[in-house]
């Protein structure tokens, strides 16, 4: 039985399919996990949903911004849409609402003490513990979950506040934890976030260094396996020294897909088949 980390898809289902050929992956032992971000951008969001739901047990898949952004498109925040948006396909499906509330009822962070690994998106703040962060997104799942999730996704979206107190409440803090999980990047050492730097470590602007680099993060001493930034496969530093893996290699992008197997850190990948967005064409917005 092997465990397999894979990076955003984002509707590249034929990708995906590709990476599961090359390792060869066998649904009656082997497992999946995905960094999130199943959908969105790619041209067949509705296919990939489809695949790693029907997965069941098989899978375990963490909740990326795009998954979030579906989700609050569905539930009535439309005006959030974005030009480069692919959700059409799902929105008009006619399982739709088997398939959104499945997404709905998944995790933020997932841990597995005995393969001795972390998975999320995106990040987590330098002054979170392993503990501290499994509890906090408890607190959005539980929302998420309940009666109360449509004035979630009403309140999900914006920059603030843009770093953590024990002190917040309400929306604000619940939108400050899914930050943290689904769209960090860069924050200072005090966990402050910065949205607007997106590309590769090195040209942002100081304070603010990647996640994963501030000196003083207590979680350091976990792997935590990760997705979300497709510009750290330009960016080489020792991750493993680090304690992170990074799994977005920028399909989407053309770059690859790309796997990582568990058991003995194995890596594994192949190319993109998205040329228009390897050509430069496509919105890369958020």
């Amino acid at each position: 039985m092997s465990t397999y980390a894979i990076g955003d898809v984002q509707g590249c289902h034929q990708e995906l399919l590709s990476l599961l050929d090359r390792i060869n992956f066998d649904e009656n032992t082997d497992r999946l996990w995905f960094t999130g971000d199943l959908v969105n951008r790619g041209p067949k969001s509705l296919e990939t949903l489809r695949f790693v739901r029907q997965l069941d047990d098989k899978a375990v898949t963490v909740l990326g911004n795009h998954d979030l952004h579906l989700l609050a498109i569905a539930n009535g925040q439309a005006q959030y849409m974005h030009k480069g948006d692919t959700l059409e396909a799902i929105l008009a499906a006619e399982d739709k609402d088997e398939l959104l509330n499945w997404l709905r009822h998944l995790p933020l962070l997932h841990r597995d003490k005995q393969l001795g690994f972390v998975l999320i998106h995106a990040g987590l703040p330098p002054q979170w513990t392993v503990e501290q962060a499994s509890t906090h997104a408890l607190e959005v799942e539980t929302v998420m979950a309940g009666d109360l999730y449509m004035e979630f996704f009403a309140n999900m979206y914006g920059n603030t506040p843009d770093s953590w107190s024990e002190a917040l409440c309400g929306w604000d803090r619940l939108r400050v934890i899914t930050n943290y999980f689904t769209r960090l990047r860069y924050c200072d050492a005090d966990g402050k976030m910065e949205f607007k730097e997106k590309s590769v470590p090195g040209t942002q602007a100081l304070p603010y260094q990647p996640w994963f680099e501030i000196e003083n993060r207590v979680n350091k001493d976990q792997k935590i396996l990760f997705g979300h930034w497709a510009a750290l496969r330009d960016y080489k530093v020792n991750y493993k020294h680090l304690g992170v893996y990074p799994l977005d290699t920028g399909c989407l992008w053309g770059g690859c897909l790309t796997a990582l197997r568990l058991e003995d850190e194995k890596w594994f990948s192949v190319p993109s088949k998205q040329a228009n967005y390897a050509n430069g064409v496509g919105d890369k917005s958020e």
